[in-house]
């Protein structure tokens, strides 16, 4: 067992690193080369802060995998908008236009409601996968209309990088995500069974785990911040996740959920963890550090539906 501890370890470690180095690579390289900034906020940084969840969901669908894809989305979005909201608060407040909760937060209200009406009948089918990502470019439309991924952009990239030196990070970044994802899935496919725990539970821990680059690209830009980061930075991926992370999964084969006595009341509470957050972000018109402790909090009765 010891093995598989230390390879699946290894795994969310290499998963989570490569993406870092991979996303903030490629934006300094857009940049360099004068692209939009609402095209790095919007691709590069919204979406690509959520490589880790799309590759473990690439491969638990290949692998048969299903509860611990679905379950690495549940617990990344559930970590996302309790533990990384309230870490980067304490840092320093977040700022928030109710414009932009609005925005943000309804297309993230409506990712998690398309999740759990999918995950009904317990199997995603490709066509869902489809129509999932479908809905996210949907979004990004509706983003574009309001020039929400400059500010995201400006937030997190400031520096623009040659090709010849950022490729290197590049490459090594998607050749780490690659190896990572792999290792996770399978060696936590091996743990499960060994420990005898539910996968879906497995996934649950993961999707912690891959919080790790949200955190680190939104903490980066609270530090940067002097007023503190806006909504759009800390929501972005909690969007992208449920429908787009989720669906490219499906469209590799279909995701097929055993455990849905575990994962309808805790995708539930995932909801409504959200719309309390939300509720907070637009009645405080951002999140100060008094708030954030009742983020933090909200985190803790997330195990208590597995």
């Amino acid at each position: 067992m010891l093995a598989e501890v230390a390879l699946f370890v290894v795994g969310l470690a290499a998963l989570v690193v490569g993406s870092d180095r991979a996303v903030t690579a490629a934006a300094e390289v857009a940049r360099y080369y004068g692209v939009s900034s609402f095209f790095i906020g919007v691709t590069l940084i919204s979406v690509g802060t959520s490589v880790p969840e799309m590759v473990t969901s690439v491969y638990g669908a290949w692998y048969g995998a299903g509860d611990i894809v679905v379950g690495n989305i549940v617990g990344s979005e559930t970590s996302q908008i309790t533990l990384a909201i309230g870490i980067v608060a304490l840092l320093s407040p977040i700022v928030a236009e109710r414009r932009n909760v609005m925005i943000y937060g309804g297309a993230m209200t409506l990712a998690m409601v398309v999740m759990l009406l999918t995950l009904d009948d317990g199997v995603i089918q490709r066509s869902e996968g489809f129509l999932m990502m479908l809905a996210y470019v949907n979004f990004v439309y509706t983003l574009y209309t309001n020039e929400g991924g400059t500010e995201i952009a400006q937030e997190v990239v400031d520096e623009a990088e040659p090709p010849e030196r950022a490729l290197p990070w590049i490459v090594g970044g998607l050749a780490l995500v690659a190896v990572g994802g792999q290792l996770l899935v399978t060696n936590g496919i091996a743990l499960a069974r060994i420990v005898g725990v539910s996968e879906y539970l497995v996934g649950i821990l993961t999707g912690l785990g891959t919080t790790t680059p949200e955190i680190f690209v939104a903490g980066i830009a609270a530090r940067r911040g002097s007023s503190g980061i806006s909504v759009g930075s800390i929501l972005g991926s909690n969007i992208t996740d449920p429908v787009f992370s989720l669906g490219i999964g499906a469209l590799v084969a279909d995701v097929v959920v055993t455990d849905l006595d575990s994962v309808i009341p805790s995708a539930t509470y995932m909801l409504v963890a959200s719309l309390v957050v939300l509720g907070l972000f637009y009645w405080r018109r951002g999140i100060d550090r008094r708030t954030a402790v009742v983020c933090l909090g909200l985190y803790l009765p997330t195990f208590l539906f597995v």
